[in-house]
């Protein structure tokens, strides 16, 4: 078999993915790029917003066409899939198997199946699975809980992901030791409510650590770099910041997603907290990590948003001043409370305060971005850049960056460069040594390239 896996979605669904692609290379399967070359495509599926199921939609289109003239196994897994939407799109378009977000495992019988095959069942053998770690690669994510306890109006995830459940602490160290041993440098903590984890019922009847506990643990494991995403402002305590800041190998970066800056939007939402509330987690925040990296996710046009609950949004925004922002219109999504009960917004004004939302986050990230300049960043440099004669990574705080190639550094590793200069999105930097000094870089760069390494004027 020859299989092709597609994904859509989260970092999460990233996870999942890699957790399949483990099974069927268990299973005798050779993972290949391409649907010409594939007799088994499977797609991971995201249902948080329209754009990802119309995306999923035509996709199905085309390899229905595909399946009409070869033989041709197709597969959705994923959040879209534990939906009735996903489930009348896949008796449309004649989908073999069908495996929800709690059925991962089930891809062997699937396989195994002589007719359709759906896998809709939440399995708790899937919160003690531990995958293989990924190969040659320098970055990993880690699964540590799953579902979510919480229901906020507009999200799908409590129905498509289900409860919360923690996975054992026992089972997060185990994997982590073999991403470790595997040469992974950066490790990024998953779930649907990272900071909720330890507080499902299970978990305190197990006596599970709090997740301030477990960063503690985690950090402690030798791993050099550590993320997590994502949280939930209701669930966060200030320990988590204390943990981060006594941690060294915590990054100080912190997505921290408010959705908006207007308390009575925040209520219609159900997200549990009010503007005030959110504002004196940051102050947690700063308190312990003073130059912590903020980053939000904002939904503008939500049901019911006046034109002052959008200015307390964008006045949120310079009070607290997030270096980044994942934006997004309002999108309603069926079998969610607001889509039940809300009327939407017309779509010329949700676009109208994307827009103003977006040029405001370009301010912010241009001034924090421009105030890196000169300073001296640990990178995590993933391999070539658009072009080759440069490299592309991150820093601790998750900025992208560029550097062109030097001496003895012309691949993926973790090194230190000094940032020339920056725009709103990217960085660009120079790598040196372990003095501060350049590092020569490679030669016979084309010109195309080098004009990346001159200074940029800040948009």
């Amino acid at each position: 078999m020859k299989a092709h896996l597609i994904t859509y979605g989260c970092q999460m669904n990233e996870y999942d993915t890699h957790l399949v692609e483990s099974q069927l290379v268990s299973f005798g399967a050779d993972i290949v790029q391409g649907v010409d070359e594939a007799d088994f495509i499977l797609i991971n599926t995201c249902a948080v917003r329209g754009k990802p199921v119309e995306k999923v939609r035509s996709l199905l289109g085309d390899l229905r066409k595909v399946k009409a003239q070869r033989p041709l196994v197709v597969g959705m897994m994923g959040c879209l899939a534990q939906l009735d939407e996903g489930q009348q799109m896949a008796r449309k378009f004649g989908v073999d198997m069908l495996l929800g977000p709690g059925s991962l495992l089930d891809i062997g019988k699937a396989l195994e199946s002589n007719e359709r095959f759906w896998g809709l069942a939440f399995r708790d053998e899937l919160h003690d699975h531990v995958p293989p770690p990924p190969v040659g690669k320098l970055q990993a994510h880690l699964t540590i809980m799953r579902g979510c306890d919480h229901h906020c109006t507009y999200c799908i995830v409590p129905t498509t992901r289900g409860p919360q459940v923690s996975r054992h602490p026992d089972d997060i160290l185990r994997e982590l030791d073999s991403l470790l041993a595997a040469g992974v440098q950066e490790v990024t903590l998953l779930g649907q409510n990272v900071n909720a984890y330890g507080v499902d019922q299970g978990a305190r009847l197990g006596g599970y650590p709090s997740f301030a506990n477990l960063l503690r643990l985690v950090g402690r494991s030798g791993v050099r770099r550590v993320k997590f995403t994502t949280s939930h402002p209701m669930n966060f305590t200030e320990d988590v910041a204390a943990a981060m800041a006594e941690t060294p190998a915590i990054c100080e970066y912190v997505h921290l997603p408010v959705q908006s800056g207007s308390s009575r939007v925040l209520r219609r939402m159900a997200r549990e907290y009010t503007r005030e509330d959110y504002l004196r987690h940051v102050a947690d925040i700063r308190k312990h990590l003073p130059h912590a990296v903020l980053a939000t996710d904002i939904i503008v046009g939500f049901p019911g948003e006046t034109e002052e609950d959008f200015q307390e949004t964008l006045s949120l925004y310079d009070e607290v001043g997030f270096d980044s922002a994942y934006m997004f219109a309002y999108s309603p999504r069926p079998g969610t409370p607001s889509y039940k009960h809300f009327d939407d917004l017309p779509r010329e004004v949700k676009t109208e305060r994307l827009a103003r939302l977006i040029a405001r986050q370009k301010e912010w990230s241009a001034r924090k971005n421009a105030a890196k300049v000169g300073t001296v960043q640990e990178l995590l440099l993933r391999g070539d850049a658009h072009d080759s004669g440069f490299l592309e990574g991150h820093t601790r705080g998750n900025h992208p960056t560029v550097v062109p190639k030097a001496v003895g550094v012309t691949g993926p590793g973790v090194h230190r460069a000094r940032i020339e200069h920056a725009t709103p999105h990217m960085m660009y930097a120079r790598l040196i040594d372990a003095q501060g000094n350049d590092l020569p870089e490679l030669p016979n760069l084309n010109p195309e390239a080098a004009a990346l390494s001159a200074p940029l004027t800040l948009a």
